[in-house]
């Protein structure tokens, strides 16, 4: 049997390390949920959900052609100056 040879992606691998810290009461959040819903990788766990949020964030703030609520910029002032 041939072994098969993958090509990997380096823009894909993972160098930049970041910590970060949790009190109890988020910690044992955490814990429950990830015990609760049988997730093993919590590494893998933490990332995605940071990074669904992140780009959940950037397609909200996404400039539109019509805006939908009013800002102090695209408001039609009917005073007189």
């Amino acid at each position: 049997m041939k072994k098969r040879i993958v090509e990997k992606d380096e823009n894909l691998k993972r160098v930049h390390r970041k910590s970060i810290l949790f009190n109890k009461r988020e910690i044992q959040a955490i814990d429950h949920y990830c015990k609760r819903y049988k997730i093993r990788n919590k590494s893998k766990f933490m990332r995605e959900m940071i990074i669904t949020s992140v780009l959940k964030k950037f397609d909200e703030d996404y400039p539109s052609l019509f805006e939908k609520k009013p800002t102090l910029f695209n408001q039609n002032l009917k005073r007189k100056i």
